[in-house]
Parts: structure tokens; C-alpha cells; sequence
């Protein structure tokens, strides 16, 4: 049996629950568009006078605040889960591509997934690491020339998109205090949202791909024959 097929490790279990979670991602972002659509309304009523009962106002106001952080909670422990597993299957998959002879490469399995943690050099380091994955698991041999997809720009530019608003909706929740803030806040909140469902899509097309490349390699790896030294007992020939 060839070292390759010995020290690769097969990535189908975890794609399936990457894609599990990059689902219940999607429906929670839907489901927060909506309860944030909502909180809109309750808030343009509050601006608008409408509520003639304080007690009601105070009622609704709370009701608003407990479903949107049973959400937000809910969203939060999705996105952690499923961002450990892609974080996970970046390694496994920068590990496979070595296995098949890829040489030189410039990102360990370490650092491919920790540039993600690093201020300033995030914004460009990862996506370098992932081209180079994408190249060495289609071409391992000769991995430099290999082209890159249109998948691995789209994916970053919804990567960095979703970065910059989430860093906007933070700091603006933690100064809004009058009403037209909040709202704003609350704008803001669904483009973020809005933006996390085709990052959720293409980041599953690009896990996919990347794995069907490496499944692929796998078994043609596994389907050539094996050398096999000549015995000494041989007789010469």
C-alpha cells in the first residue's frame, strides 16, 4: 500500500457536517432577517408614537429583546461550530495535498488556519493559503501553475464583506442609545446577514470542490500498481 493512500485522510464525514451546519446557518440568517425586520417595525412605531400604553410598549419591547437574542445566540453557536470544522478541514486538506507530492509549498496546516486569528495580515493571508490548496489538490506534481478558480475570489470577497460589516455593526451597537441609532443599527445588522448566505453557499461549493479533487487523487493514487523489489531468491535473468 502507497504512503499516500496510508496518511490520507478521507474528508467525507466532515464535509457532511460542514454542510449541515453551513445549512442551519443559512435558515438562522433568514430567520434573523425577519425577526430584525420586525424589531424595525417596533422600533419605527416607538419613534412614531404609536404605542398610547407604556405598559404595552414596555411589553413588546421585551418580547423583541428576548427573541432577538434566543437568535442571536442560536446564530452565534452555529457560526462557531461550523467555523471550527471549515477551520478544521483547511488543515486536513493542506495535510492531504502533501501527501500527494506537493512540494514547497509556503503555508503549513498550522498557518493556513492561523492567519485567520492575526490582525492586519487576515485580510490577505488566508485567501493565499486556500489558492494554494485549491492548486496543489488538482495538480500536486506541479502545483505553481496550476489556475485558480473564480470560486476562491468570490468566496473572499464575501469573506472580507461580511468581516467590515460585522466589525460596523459592533461598534455602532455599543454607541447607539436614541432610537434612529438603534435603527441604523438594525440596517446594518441585516446587510450583514444578508451577505452571510452566499458566503455560506460558495464556502460549501469550495470545500466541495476541493475535496472532490483530492477524493479524485486518491483513488488514482490508490489505482496504480505498486513496485515491489526483486526478491534476492529471484534467479537472474
Amino acid at each position: 500500500m502507497s504512503d499516500n493512500k496510508k496518511e490520507f485522510k478521507d474528508p467525507s464525514n466532515l464535509i457532511a457536517w460542514i454542510k449541515y451546519f453551513l445549512c442551519f446557518q443559512v435558515v438562522l440568517a433568514f430567520v434573523a432577517i425577519g425577526s430584525n425586520l420586525m424589531e424595525y417595525q417596533l422600533l419605527t412605531d416607538f419613534q412614531n408614537g404609536v404605542y398610547f400604553s407604556q405598559e404595552m410598549a414596555v411589553a413588546d419591547a421585551e418580547a423583541n429583546d428576548m427573541r432577538q437574542a434566543v437568535i442571536a445566540f442560536s446564530y452565534l453557536g452555529v457560526f462557531v461550530v461550523s467555523g471550527i470544522l471549515i477551520l478544521k478541514w483547511i488543515y486536513r486538506a493542506n495535510q492531504n495535498a502533501r501527501q500527494f507530492g506537493a512540494k514547497d509549498m509556503a503555508f503549513s496546516p498550522g498557518w493556513s488556519i492561523g492567519f485567520y486569528f492575526i490582525p492586519i495580515v487576515s485580510l490577505w493571508k488566508p485567501y493565499q493559503a486556500m489558492k494554494e490548496i485549491w492548486q496543489a489538490s488538482q495538480n500536486p506534481s506541479n502545483w505553481p501553475v496550476e489556475k485558480v478558480s473564480s470560486i476562491l475570489g468570490i468566496w473572499w470577497f464575501f469573506w472580507i464583506a461580511n468581516s467590515i460589516v460585522g466589525q460596523a455593526v459592533y461598534r455602532m451597537s455599543r454607541r447607539a442609545e436614541e432610537i434612529s441609532e438603534i435603527m441604523n443599527v438594525n440596517l446594518v445588522s441585516q446587510a450583514s446577514e444578508v451577505i452571510s448566505i452566499p458566503l455560506a453557499l460558495v464556502t460549501w461549493l469550495l470545500i466541495k470542490k476541493v475535496s472532490a479533487a483530492q477524493l479524485a487523487m486518491r483513488d488514482q493514487t490508490s489505482e496504480q500498481p505498486e513496485t515491489d523489489e526483486v526478491s534476492d531468491l529471484e534467479p537472474a535473468k
